[in-house]
Order: C-alpha cells, then sequence, then structure tokens
C-alpha cells in the first residue's frame, strides 16, 4: 500500500495505521595506518570470508558514527584507534547501504584478531593483497587515503567509475 502523502509502497497495518519503514543499513569504519603500514582484516564471517577488508560493520542503535568506528576497530582487529576525520561517503545502493569511513591512527601497536577476523595485518602499500580485497569500498577508502596524503580531509563519494547514485523519483 502506498500511505498518504508518499509516493513508495511501504508495509502498512490495516488496524492501527503503522507504517513499517524500511530505511538503508548505515556501515562505519576505518582507514587504519600505523607508520607507512595499513591494517586490514582477514574475515572470518561471511560475505566474502577469507578476503581482506578495513575494519568496518554496522552501526548500533544510539551509537555515534564516530564511536561505531571505533567500536569496530576494537571488535575485528583488538586496535585501540584514533580518529583524525571523515575520509570517505559511499552510497552502495543494491545493499541499501550508507558507508562512512574514517582516517585513523593506531594509538598503540598491539592488535589481533577479533571473533569476525582470521587474522589482523599491517601491510606497506606495495604488500596490499589487491587480488584479495573483500569490496570495492575496501579499495577505494585505501586509494582515496592515499590521495589524500597528510592533508586536510575532504570526505569522497563513490569514484567515476560506479553508477552513480539515482535520485527520488527516477532523476
Amino acid at each position: 500500500m502506498i500511505p498518504e502523502g508518499d509516493e513508495r509502497e511501504r508495509l502498512v497495518c490495516t488496524d492501527c495505521g503503522y507504517i513499517a519503514y524500511d530505511n538503508p543499513k548505515i556501515v562505519v569504519g576505518s582507514v587504519v595506518r600505523h607508520e607507512d603500514r595499513y591494517l586490514l582484516c582477514r574475515r572470518a564471517i561471511d560475505p566474502r570470508k577469507g578476503y581482506w577488508t578495513l575494519p568496518a560493520g554496522y552501526l548500533e542503535l544510539g551509537e555515534s558514527t564516530e564511536a561505531g568506528a571505533m567500536r569496530e576497530a576494537w571488535e575485528e582487529a583488538r586496535a585501540r584507534i584514533g580518529l583524525d576525520g571523515l575520509l570517505a561517503i559511499y552510497s552502495i545502493q543494491h545493499l541499501s547501504q550508507v558507508q562512512l569511513i574514517y582516517r585513523a591512527r593506531l594509538l598503540d601497536a598491539a592488535i589481533a584478531a577479533g571473533p569476525e577476523s582470521l587474522e589482523v595485518r599491517l601491510f606497506r602499500w606495495d604488500e596490499i593483497p589487491w587480488a584479495d580485497i573483500a569490496f570495492p569500498s575496501v579499495r577505494w577508502s585505501l586509494d582515496a587515503d592515499r590521495k589524500a596524503g597528510d592533508g586536510p580531509l575532504v570526505p569522497v563519494t563513490n569514484p567515476a567509475t560506479e553508477p552513480a547514485p539515482k535520485l527520488a523519483g527516477g532523476l
């Protein structure tokens, strides 16, 4: 049913009129650097089990995006991190995700695989296992961080090679 004043089909309770909105999921994560190396986690869960990714995951209810990125680094890599700013905002339409990726630094060099990681490692740029990267946005984020260098961060969005997000109403 399309509720009054809306343009999309929604699940609507015929008894009380409650409208169930199904909205995108927010993913938070970070490109974590330590000296000249990047922290990557080898996934212990599907999707893409065994492939390398950034420490990232779904934002929890009542959690700030910054706190979520720090929590994910701890959960996946037992990494204590400091955030340096927002690096990227990606719209992943086919998954109904919005990804907020921060630039971060390790506060100490101690890292270890958490329950969702098979292993964690610090890679120099030329050591990154590019053929085994789990998701396109991981590559985009690493590239964005490298291009930004140590200068001020201006958050990037989906690369031009990706389809442009569609606007509401099919525009």
